[in-house]
């Protein structure tokens, strides 16, 4: 079925299929090369999920020559099209460089929109002296705020039947 959506250019579908390659599901060989190439037709068709994964592969090095700049770049079109995971990963690039003004910036944004490491990396950051105690505030009635938001009925009752992770 997912091969049938690929040959349409379906970009859940090609995405998809990367995914098997990468991790070898669905009884496909791991195939990292073939997994990026379907990655990057992903993303070349609009995929958040595909830009974001070829930031972390490029990034970390995973099964390919390390490549920092081009993983952040895929972080970066993944960050604008709204996708809170890779931009919490540019604020740990900007981290790891050194940049404490542009990690707070990013994690602060991510933080904003509930993502709980990003205010622990401000946390950790504040409690080093890279990010103020406003900064921190900031983050924290954002990320309250952003949880706030998230909260209905049908997601507690969900929890309560353990449904939800």
């Amino acid at each position: 079925m997912i091969q049938k959506r690929v040959c349409k250019r379906d970009v859940e579908a090609i995405y998809q299929l990367g995914n098997q390659y990468f991790h070898g599901g669905l009884g496909f060989t791991n195939d990292v090369p073939r997994a990026i190439e379907l990655w990057t037709e992903a993303a070349e068709l609009g995929s958040v999920d595909a830009h974001r994964d070829l930031g972390v592969v490029h990034y970390n090095g995973d099964d390919v020559q390390q490549d920092k700049p081009r993983g952040v770049r895929q972080f970066q079109e993944a960050a604008m099209k709204g996708d809170v995971e890779s931009r919490h990963s540019l604020g740990f690039a900007e981290l790891e460089n050194g940049n404490y003004e542009l990690a707070v910036r990013h994690c602060m944004i991510s933080a904003k929109m509930g993502h709980e490491k990003s205010l622990n990396v401000i946390k950790e950051m504040f409690m080093g002296g890279e990010a103020t105690k406003a900064q921190y505030a900031d983050a924290l009635r954002g990320y309250g705020d952003a949880m706030e938001e998230m909260k209905s009925h049908q997601r507690e009752e969900a929890k309560r039947l353990a449904i939800e992770p």
